[in-house]
């Protein structure tokens, strides 16, 4: 199965807009008591979350999963620290290129796998303001090709 495979649960639309994507790699999560019933139900956010590498393991914050309903005196923090699962070579691959200035490990999506929640962390290049505006003019001018193409099919 290639990365990024199975039930998306949560897309981080930001992140493309907001960085390059240039590396991706598949991370599982630590997750605990009544975490997964609410990930499997789709209350995630990724808007503003983040991975950062402390102390040679990676982790996600601010990753908000909404407490399950019927999880009572079990239910988790909401925006609590996660920890990534990755390989060791794979973390000291991420440890060298986010050492680098202007790198950042972003969380592009969450899905499940094989019923396990699966990360998509992307290494990313933060973009400028000029960047974002000539990829907002690019996917403008795309989306009007697109429409003249359809409407010339449709006269035919």
């Amino acid at each position: 199965m290639p990365k990024g495979e199975g039930k998306v649960i949560s897309q981080n639309k930001k992140a493309n807009h907001d960085y390059f994507i240039e590396e991706t790699y598949e991370a599982g999560l630590v997750l605990q008591g009544t975490e997964i019933k609410s990930i499997r139900a789709g209350k995630v956010n990724l808007k503003d979350s983040f991975a950062k590498i402390e102390r040679g393991e990676v982790f996600l914050h601010n990753m908000h999963v909404s407490p399950y309903e019927q999880g009572n005196r079990y239910n988790h923090d909401p925006l609590r620290t996660r920890k990534l699962l990755l390989h060791r070579k794979q973390i000291s691959k991420l440890i060298g290129v986010t050492k680098e200035e202007g790198y950042s490990l972003v969380p592009i999506k969450l899905y499940l796998k094989n019923g396990f929640a699966k990360v998509l962390i992307g290494v990313g290049k933060g973009k400028k303001k000029y960047d974002k505006r000539e990829d907002l003019k690019k996917k403008d001018a795309k989306r009007e090709i697109e429409r003249a193409f359809r409407d010339r099919q449709k006269q035919f």
